[in-house]
């Protein structure tokens, strides 16, 4: 393997060439890399690199929530549950997740979940009034959309509190939506967010040492393993309800 230095002006990357251009060549932009230390298990160290961080992120620097406030979490997988493990880390009082598959209602516990909501179980409510029933009727100051759904992001709106609550748009995967417009005319805010509004070079090292002195709990994320032989499994892994990330070892 050789270093190449990028040709391209205005560009500070390093080319890492192990093979002619094709699969085998990799990119490597120095603002976007950070040293990991040693100490760190590799397998918690490679969930840090979007869906969890993504969500503590957003929690911590995006929102940012602010002690004994309310919350609320739309979807529990690696980036819900890095909200609700970011919320409960800034002080959160009530942290509310809400998601159709039961099985993730221990995994939102473990991180630090309040309050469970299977919205199947409620067919004759909307997700936001549910979310309204558990703080008297108010809403939450804070509520994450991790799936990325038109009408996950309007209830989410919403779920809010009238005059200053906040929504913080994380889930991708949709190109344009709908959105009611008198919720935000009654002074809720709604935000969008990429990778939580963390910084590689100055927020990320923060998240890593987090992640040395064992204050997430990340072993909770990793539900199955295979081996790089094995990644197709990993694929049909991913359809299983009770599966959170598979962890591919080399």
């Amino acid at each position: 393997m050789a270093l190449q230095e990028c040709p391209s002006k205005g560009i500070n990357c390093i080319t890492c060439l192990a093979a002619p251009p094709g699969p085998n060549t990799w990119l490597l932009i120095p603002n976007f890399v950070c040293k990991i230390d040693p100490s760190i298990a590799l397998p918690h160290a490679s969930l840090l690199s979007c869906g969890f961080s993504t969500g503590f992120g957003a929690a911590w620097k995006e929102a940012p929530v602010k002690m004994g406030s309310t919350v609320a979490v739309l979807g529990l997988g690696a980036v819900g549950l890095g909200v609700t493990e970011g919320a409960r880390m800034q002080g959160a009082a009530k942290i509310i997740g809400i998601d159709k598959n039961i099985m993730k209602k221990d995994k939102g516990l473990a991180f630090g979940m309040t309050d469970f909501i299977n919205p199947d179980e409620y067919p004759d409510k909307s997700i936001s009034q549910l979310i309204k029933d558990l703080t008297g009727g108010m809403g939450v100051d804070y509520c994450f959309e991790c799936v990325g759904a038109e009408y996950l992001i309007n209830q989410a709106i919403q779920a809010t509190k009238e005059g200053k609550g906040k929504t913080i748009v994380i889930g991708g995967g949709i190109k344009s939506v709908k959105i009611d417009y008198f919720p935000l005319l009654s002074g809720r805010t709604l935000k969008g967010s990429i990778f939580g509004g963390l910084k590689v070079k100055s927020d990320l090292p923060i998240v890593l040492e987090k992640c040395k002195n064992k204050e997430f709990h990340l072993d909770e994320l990793v539900t199955h393993e295979v081996t790089l032989q094995d990644i197709e499994k990993a694929f049909e892994l991913l359809k299983q309800p009770d599966c959170v990330k598979v962890l591919i070892k080399i």
